[in-house]
């Protein structure tokens, strides 16, 4: 009797089963109203924020005219971190020295090799005649001595130490001149147009010159693709030997401006004063690039305003997060017959505080979905949209994979039941 009873209950699931393989998938279409006190890829502006502002709500520049804030130093731009979007613009493609403020190429690089498993934090780095005799910012590298690339990071963004930046440039590529190469690569990669690398440390030198929208296209690059780097460009003290070499950070807005995470220094006798800052506050980034400021008191001043400005004016929103469910797609020809619709992307959106404006959001689901389906497949989008312009669109993927009904699986699943129903 139990083995009869055993019989019709797998004949039973397979029914059940096999009638799910037809089942129909239906479009899932939603529409929703976002509220407006948001912010990021893109801007929506608003005219009662400045009466010299220019709406750009599929671009990512809002221009300000007539330099509001005053600015004295030669070059300036302020840009939303994550995004990349221009929020002040003063003369941000002058071409100009950058002096150390290099070095946030340098140290992008150092960490594109970390990230990549090239190198390791615990890596003994040599210290050759050229870098011991860099002079400059230093923490006076010995030819006998070996630092870990944990501690020359550490001098690099703490203290802008030259001679640990050479011997980096040499243990990465062998050459500064190799080094310095790879750095022009890389410029080009990011559409750093206005810029051209002659050293890795930013010692005046002919030719050697980038400007405030260059400066901000490799610092956005470095915090979002390598954040960990804020584990150094956050120190405002420390020490390396044991205690014996103490470093202060020559970035003062470390210790006395709310939410700055970075990010570098620079100054000399013909570039004068130039910053670039990093601050981070309610989920809104900032980058604010100040170039030729005529002291070292102007530069963090006047980053002081630009950062100021930007989290006065200016909110973030997050309006997807990656791997959120929004749906339910209907599978067929699976061993499942949905499966969650999340987003592939983080995407959000920088509004002017003052910005009474709506974000409506239309999700689709792709119909007709079948198995197999792979983990990251795309199964649909949503579609944000302001006055029905749109503004970005997000993908909607599975989170899992789903094998398709077949000889073997559809088997695998009848044993697996007829398992679970003997256990019961």
């Amino acid at each position: 009797m139990k083995r009869r009873i055993i019989i019709m209950n797998i004949i039973i699931i397979f029914i059940i089963s096999f009638s799910k393989v037809n089942a129909s998938s239906i479009p899932v279409w939603s529409s929703m109203k976002i509220s407006s006190n948001s912010s990021s890829l893109n801007i929506i502006d608003d005219d009662s924020l400045n009466p010299n502002a220019i709406a750009q709500t599929s671009g990512k520049i809002v221009t300000v005219e007539n330099n509001p804030l005053n600015l004295t130093c030669g070059g300036a731009v302020l840009i939303e971190q994550n995004s990349g979007t221009v929020l002040y613009d003063y003369n941000m493609h002058q071409k100009l020295r950058p002096a150390s403020v290099t070095k946030v190429m340098t140290i992008l690089l150092i960490m594109e090799a970390l990230d990549s498993g090239r190198i390791s934090l615990t890596d003994k780095v040599p210290c050759s005649e050229e870098a011991s005799n860099m002079g400059g910012s230093q923490i006076w590298l010995d030819t006998t001595e070996e630092l870990t690339v944990d501690e020359m990071l550490k001098a690099i963004c703490v203290v802008s130490a030259n001679d640990c930046t050479v011997a980096m440039a040499e243990f990465l590529e062998g050459s500064e001149d190799a080094f310095v190469a790879k750095m022009n690569e890389k410029a080009k990669e990011l559409g750093m147009n206005d810029t051209t690398f002659k050293n890795c440390h930013g010692i005046d030198e002919d030719g050697h010159e980038t400007c405030p929208y260059d400066i901000a296209l490799m610092s956005r690059e470095l915090l979002t693709k390598h954040p960990t780097i804020m584990n150094y460009t956050t120190i405002y003290m420390d020490s390396l030997r044991d205690g014996k070499s103490q470093l202060v950070n020559t970035n003062k807005l470390i210790k006395n401006y709310d939410g700055c995470t970075g990010l570098k220094t620079g100054s000399t006798s013909v570039a004068l004063f130039n910053l670039s800052a990093s601050a981070t506050r309610n989920d809104l980034s900032l980058i604010a690039v100040i170039m030729k400021a005529e002291t070292s008191q102007v530069r963090f001043a006047e980053a002081r305003k630009l950062l100021d400005y930007g989290f006065s004016n200016y909110q973030y929103k997050s309006l997807a997060i990656k791997n959120e469910t929004v749906g339910i797609a209907n599978v067929g020809k699976g061993l499942k017959n949905t499966t969650d619709a999340v987003f592939k992307d983080d995407f959000g959106l920088i509004l002017p505080k003052s910005n009474s404006q709506e974000i409506d959001q239309k999700v689709e689901i792709y119909n007709n979905i079948s198995a197999p389906i792979t983990k990251g497949q795309k199964l649909g989008e949503v579609t944000f949209s302001n006055n029905g312009e749109n503004i970005g669109t997000v993908d909607l993927i599975s989170n899992e994979d789903i094998e398709k009904y077949g000889i073997f699986t559809m088997s695998k699943k009848i044993y697996t039941n007829w398992f679970t129903l003997l256990r019961n």
